[in-house]
């Protein structure tokens, strides 16, 4: 027998004939057994939330102990905020049934956390915790984030430091967060995420700051775009390019230049301790155009240039990068008349140009156009001469007169009395109309105030040399009142002849006086062909005794009388006065 076996020996006391017959029966109850295991257990009650720790997990559930006869498992769903959970992990689980019909303890972290959330997060608020969230969506302005079981809103503002471009890259991911402000009324909770980095950005800062120097140059990424300049991260700090800083050339929009995350290095021209604040350049690394320009360039030289910038004034000419000049406007063109810049270019048109000005100190150039073509006055006495005809275009009308273009840059002034012989206007416009082609005659030459002299009533003969016999003074004319003014009345004599009678002269026979549309006859009292003037009047005619030639034999022997009754007055004496009286009374009424 080997030692082993001498060594086992059956219990003494042992019931072998039970042990046959299969009733086995413990030294203690089976309900006294029970009650020391059950004593070994949790003693869990539905709806109650424990703590259990992770045993096992795979990619759809995770086993959790909580201590009870049986373990409990959860969806892996419900851990989708906590990504780095592992075995050993302590977790919240709510018990939603001690065994369900398979025998199963049934749990829930999510149901845990909910029961417990609204006060978790005022918990994290006041203790300013850093807390695990999965982002679960998009929504306007930013995205919903569980927050301890309760949807909290991250604005895009408090994403990041950086602008966000693309919101849906977060959707899914598990970050960081702080509770930044809770309505407790609404039960509204705000998070950042920004501000985890914000304390530890501004250290950076400040000790970025504190080394940078004018005209240090650092590499930096762009940042944000926007109208007036660049935002460049100089790596936790920012500074900022105007868009004049830019390029020493124009620059419409900086997206012209740079594009978003470009790299590229920068110059520090200025910076604010305070506000931290700091000025960026990026054409200050490259040298002045001005001072690559062509030194043998100068004034009366052609050059060729785009148009890149339009004023009412005047176009500024890039003839290279960041060397512009002006053109103004009136030097586009030999015309006087007062035009915009924009009638004659516009931006991007290719022009040549000549160098009126330069000025390399200041960096300022002055151009012209209508340099390039001959100057219309230059030769001006041979192709407008005194005396030769043309056909010219109105242009604009003064009270005084009508302005012309003959051809451009060669204007001339019509003086209203110089339209017609006859008829005299108000204002041009009874004559002509603006844009109307017109005849004229060049009657003077201005060559040093560039301003010609013009008729078109020259284009006739002077009717008023044939006039002088029709209209002689004390002749008498039909005519019709046209016009009735403050003074008197314009006649139409006919063939374009007007004259003038005063309105004392309009009484007729009758004691009435003449109206406008009558026709009637008139005496020449007046005849001037220097000052194209006819006075007229129609009293005069019923006064005198119409026009025939007994009415003036009449008046003359009238004067004659009156001459005789004069000259007898004189010679006379006191005495005599009274016969000489009715003498004068008695031949005054055989005059009649």
């Amino acid at each position: 027998m080997s030692k082993l076996t001498e060594q086992v020996k059956p219990l003494e006391d042992f019931d072998w004939a039970t042990y046959e017959n299969g009733d086995v029966q413990a030294t203690e109850s089976k309900e006294s057994l029970e009650a020391k295991y059950d004593n070994t257990l949790n003693a869990l009650k539905d709806s109650q939330v424990v703590m259990g720790t992770v045993i096992s997990m795979n990619k759809r559930e995770v086993v959790v102990n909580v201590g009870y006869k049986s373990d409990g498992i959860i969806s892996t769903n419900e851990f989708r905020y906590n990504p780095d959970l592992k075995v050993g992990d302590q977790v919240e689980c709510f018990i939603e049934s001690q065994e369900d019909k398979k025998g199963q303890l049934v749990l829930s972290h999510k149901k845990a956390r909910l029961s417990q959330s609204w006060q978790r997060v005022n918990e994290a608020l006041e203790n300013d915790e850093v807390f695990k969230g999965l982002i679960k969506c998009r929504t306007k302005g930013g995205m919903i984030v569980d927050a301890f079981g309760i949807e909290a809103f991250l604005p895009g503002s408090q994403i990041d430091v950086k602008p966000i471009r693309d919101y849906d890259v977060f959707v899914g991911k598990t970050m960081e967060f702080k509770v930044v402000k809770i309505n407790q009324e609404f039960k509204n909770v705000v998070v950042s995420h920004k501000a985890l980095i914000e304390a530890e950005l501004e250290a950076q800062k400040k000790d970025i700051i504190s080394q940078l120097e004018k005209g240090q140059i650092l590499e930096g990424t762009v940042k944000n775009i926007t109208s007036y300049g660049v935002f460049i991260d100089l790596g936790g700090v920012d500074g900022l390019i105007h868009i004049t800083d830019l390029s020493w050339g124009r620059v419409t929009h900086p997206e012209e230049v740079v594009h978003l995350d470009q790299k590229l290095n920068v110059v520090i021209l200025n910076f604010d301790d305070e506000k931290k604040r700091i000025a960026l350049g990026l054409k200050q690394l490259t040298p002045h155009p001005w001072d690559a320009l062509d030194a043998n360039l100068k004034v009366g030289d052609k050059v060729k240039g785009k148009v890149v910038v339009m004023a009412d004034y005047g176009a500024f000419v890039e003839i290279a990068p960041g060397v512009e000049g002006l053109i103004h406007v009136s030097e586009m063109s030999w015309s006087q008349h007062l035009r915009s810049a924009q009638d004659f270019l516009k931006v991007g048109d290719e022009v040549e140009a000549v160098i009126l000005t330069l000025d390399r100190e200041t960096r300022k150039m002055s151009l012209g156009i209508k340099q390039l073509k001959p100057d219309p006055w230059e030769n001006i006495e041979t192709k407008y001469a005194v005396g030769s005809k043309h056909t010219a275009k109105v242009r604009n009308f003064t009270t005084f007169g009508v302005f012309v273009e003959l051809e451009e840059g060669v204007d001339g002034l019509i003086h209203i009395s110089d339209l017609s012989w006859t008829k005299k206007f108000k204002h041009p416009s009874e004559f002509t109309q603006i844009g109307a082609d017109i005849e004229v005659v060049v009657l003077e030459i201005d060559k040093e105030n560039r301003r010609l002299s013009l008729g078109h009533k020259q284009l006739e003969e002077n009717p008023w040399d044939a006039l002088e016999a029709s209209f002689a003074v004390d002749s008498i004319v039909e005519g019709t009142i046209t016009e009735i003014k403050d003074k008197g009345a314009v006649v139409n004599l006919g063939n374009g002849v007007e004259g003038f009678a005063f309105s004392k002269q309009l009484a007729k026979e009758d004691g009435s006086v003449a109206k406008e549309g009558e026709k009637l006859n008139f005496r020449v009292t007046e005849f001037n062909k220097d000052t194209h003037h006819i006075s007229l009047s129609h009293t005069r005619v019923w006064q005198a005794g119409g026009e025939d030639g007994e009415g003036k034999k009449k008046k003359a022997a009238a004067k004659k009388s009156d001459a005789a009754v004069n000259i007898t007055l004189e010679k006379s004496t006191l005495g005599d006065i009274s016969a000489l009286a009715a003498l004068k009374d008695k031949l005054s009424q055989g005059e009649k």
